[in-house]
């Protein structure tokens, strides 16, 4: 984070630097790697997914305690089938728990039902709504997992001068059955990175099967 990979991977997919291949990727991180295949979550991902899935990117990032948080809004990539009854799930690690210094996630049970476009309630910023449910006791190391189509808001900690870092990493999975649309215009070279590094060992085949994907929206013989 401090050398600004973080920064040169954003670059990379939505910046000046758009289709280029950053300079590291988070999975080849080893922690990065190990927790992408940590076996008890893929063992919970099997079991809510209901059959194979694909890995379909990787994020990481430190939120500062002064951050205004993240506004209303859901994470959810079509298919090219168009088929919403294929779940994509996210899961959200928060590698120092979630407290009044950190902030909370608040989640909007039942929003996986509508479709709408990611930013419908992002007027709203993070304010409270009927019906949510908030996440702010959480240990050190917790995971969440959440359909990606579920609408969510980042809540700042409640003192943010006596707040504290966030370190989140999260990361998307998706059922197999269609061709989903990928987020990073080198998505072929993330999964080929992640089979000659041989994370799952081979135990999960379609993990990182390119043909699970899509061209990315607007390239040209990627």
């Amino acid at each position: 984070m401090d050398e600004g990979l973080r920064a040169r991977s954003i670059a990379c997919s939505t910046g000046p630097e758009a289709g280029a291949r950053p300079p590291v990727l988070e999975l080849e991180l080893p922690a990065h790697g190990e927790l992408l295949v940590h076996p008890p979550l893929m063992t919970v991902l099997a079991d809510v997914m209901g059959g194979a899935f694909a890995h379909h990117h990787l994020h990481s990032q430190r939120q500062g305690a002064g951050d205004s948080g993240k506004p209303w809004h859901h994470d959810h990539e079509p298919n090219d089938l168009g088929d919403r009854s294929l779940p994509m799930v996210h899961a959200l690690h928060y590698l120092g728990g979630l407290d009044e210094a950190v902030g909370s996630l608040a989640v909007l049970p039942g929003s996986h039902r509508e479709d709408v476009p990611k930013d419908f309630r992002a007027a709203l910023g993070t304010t409270a709504l009927p019906g949510e449910v908030v996440i702010d006791r959480l240990p050190h190391g917790s995971t969440v997992l959440i359909n990606s189509a579920v609408f969510h808001a980042r809540r700042p900690a409640l003192s943010p001068l006596a707040g504290r870092d966030r370190y989140f990493v999260d990361a998307s999975y998706c059922r197999t059955g269609a061709r989903w649309r990928p987020v990073k215009p080198y998505w072929r070279y993330m999964l080929a990175r992640a089979r000659e590094l041989g994370l799952g060992s081979g135990q999960w085949p379609e993990l990182f099967d390119e043909r699970h994907f899509t061209e990315f929206p607007g390239a040209v013989g990627r």
